[in-house]
Parts: structure tokens; C-alpha cells; sequence
């Protein structure tokens, strides 16, 4: 995929798979939806969940937004990295309102005041790619699954 074409598919999915590394070396992955916040796929989250907990001890994750129902239309973009804590209340506050926003549209005061409730018990993750791999099943012209990886 093009730069474009990625940015573009991160904006239409809405569900990633995170995987970090447990303390004894596993991988721990969960999905996680996520918003562009700061033009990074950022979560929002607990920070005593095991995934926070892991960041703290090794900041390096894999994040994988896959798009597609069937063989021809499946997608993905896989950013492999570092996630970066946001701690800061206010910036945990735009991150929730633009993960409530994404999924709802403009949000009314009520909405803006129960993320403010949660803000100050979240945590934004920050996705930092150092390594950006795509694929676009759309693009095979005539390509069986039982071709690819020949």
C-alpha cells in the first residue's frame, strides 16, 4: 500500500490487534479499538491493565488493523514499534473524546463530562512505527490462495 493508502485504511478500521511482551518473554495480545489522535493509532485504556504493564517494563509492540470478509478483499497494516504512555490528564481526555467521537459523532456535554470522569483513570497508548508492513489482497489480479507465499 501506498503512504496514503495506509493512512486511509487506519481511518476506516476501528479494531486493532496489540500484542506486547509479558514478563516471561510471551506475547500478550488483545484487540483494541483505537482513534488517530495526534496522527497516531492511540488507545485508550486502563493503566493497571496487563498491556500498560507490560509497555512499562518494554515499550515495544505489534498493532495490526485488518480490513476485508473474504480471500479478495482482505488488508492489513502492521506497526511494529514502541507504544507511548500519555499519562497527562488533559491529553487523556482528548484522546477518550476523540475515541467516543469516532463512534459517535459529535458529542453532546453530558458525553464530554463522563470522558472527563474517566480521563484521570485512562491512559493513551501511542503507537510509534518504526516498521510499517501493508498488504492488499484487492490488488491480486487472478491470485488462488493456495498461490501465495509460492
Amino acid at each position: 500500500m501506498t503512504n496514503l493508502e495506509i493512512a486511509d485504511h487506519l481511518e476506516e478500521g476501528h479494531r486493532a490487534q496489540i500484542a506486547t511482551y509479558n514478563s516471561d518473554g510471551s506475547i500478550h495480545l488483545v484487540p483494541m479499538a483505537y482513534v488517530i489522535y495526534e496522527d497516531r493509532v492511540t488507545l485508550w485504556t486502563d493503566p493497571g491493565s496487563r498491556k500498560v504493564n507490560n509497555l512499562r517494563a518494554d515499550p515495544r509492540l505489534t498493532c495490526l488493523v485488518e480490513l476485508g470478509e473474504d480471500f479478495r478483499s482482505f488488508r492489513a497494516v502492521q506497526l511494529v514499534g514502541t507504544g507511548s504512555l500519555i499519562t497527562d490528564f488533559e491529553a487523556s481526555r482528548k484522546v477518550g473524546e476523540a475515541l467516543f467521537s469516532r463512534t459517535m459523532g459529535t458529542l453532546s456535554d453530558d458525553i464530554r463530562a463522563y470522558v472527563a470522569s474517566l480521563a484521570a483513570d485512562r491512559v493513551g497508548v501511542a503507537v510509534q512505527p518504526s516498521v510499517v508492513v501493508s498488504w492488499d489482497h484487492r490488488k491480486l489480479d487472478d491470485v488462488r490462495p493456495d498461490q501465495i507465499g509460492t
